[in-house]
């Protein structure tokens, strides 16, 4: 964001320079076209004001007249420095680009004129402007060095914007890695000499004390045995129990010389026995209801065929908590078993499968029991169940919730219609666990649900349906 006195200095500079818009703006540090064509305007409206600068060979010249003849010096002057024709024009007020051609090629013997405004000279002039030029190149891989080390800090715009204390440091990388004059540092980032020096010495002073704050974090975390953390380790030098004087430091000096030291308090965790984040404990079973194109198939011809589990949790008073972990049915989604516990345990999962299969009848087709990659369903008494009771283990993919969907349904229904709504706060865990196993019943023999049989929409209780097909007595 330019301030309106930058904004009238650009201006400024842009009317001495004689430039067009799009080539003024070409230069490093100038502000973009839509920028500066903005600000013309504002300045022709009266809202900006610009002050007026001498030009060195501008004339007021009157038709009929000779141009004098520091105009003509100084535009042979800029043609040398690669301004093109035209650009001396406008700056000085001449005619045209034409006129300034005419002087270059009067002034070269005739010579025609070479690209840009280059004029063909031999001997002393050639040297001269050999000179100039690498005075001009000098100057701009300066430039370009300097604006290399801005792009270091996206935050840092034109080397003219930047604080003292950053010029300080941005100058004496130029000057130590490019071996620049203090002279030249000084005029590229705007800045006298006063004002560099007394950042500087700022800085090494700041320089001074950050070493100064990390060898001190260094000994007093060394000899705490690399336990202490960054509260223990600035109170050891606040103290002077790190063998030093007492000495005033901040947290954020602390904890930037540990972070930049790579110091890390050694700390004796205990390993977790499983994480799903840390790899997978066995093999993981296939998702059967997956389908090739990345759907699912929860649907089932008929029943014992597919069911889906999970646990779900709820809340009571005084912050205790019930599970419930129930079997659905993917035939009609009947809740064929479901077990009630305090904890999220194997004993509470294998409770509802055990008692689903236990009654199934002799010689059933293997049933597939679907739930998601949880500890409880890689156990080994989860396995041994299934295996037992002749079911197919299905899991779902790694942390991807959909893989159960028909599962999640089941337990937005009834949170929505039991629990979502209700003050729960002051209720027992043996409140909750009977009006749980109240409506799982409610669900599977009296709760109305929607089916649709040969096109046609039917509302019938699961339990009736069931008996009306012929599956149940």
């Amino acid at each position: 964001m330019y301030s309106r006195e930058e904004r009238e200095r650009i201006l400024a500079d842009f009317r001495e320079s004689g430039l067009t818009v799009r080539a003024f703006c070409r230069q490093p540090g100038r502000p973009s076209h839509a920028s500066l064509a903005s600000w013309l305007r504002q300045a022709d409206a009266g809202a900006l004001d610009v002050p007026e600068r001498r030009v060195r060979g501008r004339c007021e010249h009157a038709k009929h007249t000779h141009y004098p003849e520091a105009t003509r010096r100084e535009a042979l002057s800029l043609l040398r420095k690669g301004m093109a024709p035209a650009a001396v024009a406008r700056r000085l007020g001449v005619a045209s680009g034409d006129v300034v051609s005419s002087w270059a090629r009067r002034a070269a013997g005739g010579a025609t004129m070479a690209p840009r405004g280059a004029v063909r000279m031999d001997g002393d002039a050639a040297a001269a402007r050999i000179a100039e030029l690498e005075a001009e190149l000098a100057e701009e891989r300066m430039r370009n060095a300097a604006l290399r080390e801005l792009m270091r800090d996206p935050k840092a715009g034109d080397p003219g914007s930047l604080s003292n204390s950053r010029k300080a440091e941005l100058g004496e990388r130029l000057r130590r890695g490019f071996g620049y004059r203090l002279k030249d540092v000084l005029t590229l980032l705007r800045i006298s000499k006063s004002s560099y020096e007394y950042a500087r010495a700022s800085s090494a002073r700041a320089e001074a004390r950050a070493a100064e704050v990390s060898a001190r974090v260094r000994r007093a975390f060394e000899a705490s045995g690399r336990r202490y953390g960054y509260r223990r380790v600035r109170a050891s030098i606040s103290s002077g129990a790190d063998g030093g004087a007492p000495m005033g430091v901040s947290e954020r000096e602390v904890r930037r010389a540990m972070r930049e030291g790579g110091m890390r308090p050694a700390r004796a965790r205990r390993r977790p026995a499983w994480s799903s984040y840390g790899g997978e404990p066995d093999e993981r079973p296939a998702n059967l209801p997956l389908r090739g194109d990345g759907t699912h198939d929860f649907s089932a011809p008929e029943p014992d065929r597919l069911v889906v589990t999970d646990v779900t949790e709820f809340k009571v008073a005084g912050g205790a908590k019930v599970y419930l972990s129930p079997v659905v049915d993917c035939f009609d989604g009947m809740p064929v078993s479901w077990s009630v516990s305090r904890r999220p345990d194997s004993a509470l999962v294998d409770s509802s499968l055990g008692r689903y299969l236990s009654g199934l009848p002799e010689g059933h087709a293997p049933v597939v029991v679907h739930s998601d990659g949880g500890a409880t369903y890689r156990s080994g008494s989860w396995k041994a169940l299934c295996e037992e009771g002749g079911a197919v283990r299905s899991m779902s993919r790694r942390g991807c919730c959909p893989d159960n969907a028909r599962m999640e349904g089941f337990f937005g229904a009834l949170k929505e219609e039991l629990y979502y709504g209700r003050d729960w706060s002051r209720a027992s865990p043996e409140a909750l666990e009977a009006a749980l196993d109240g409506y799982m019943e409610w669900y599977r023999d009296e709760r109305l649900k929607l089916f649709e049989e040969d096109g046609a929409k039917v509302y019938d209780t699961i339990s009736g349906r069931r008996r009306r097909l012929g599956y149940a007595v």
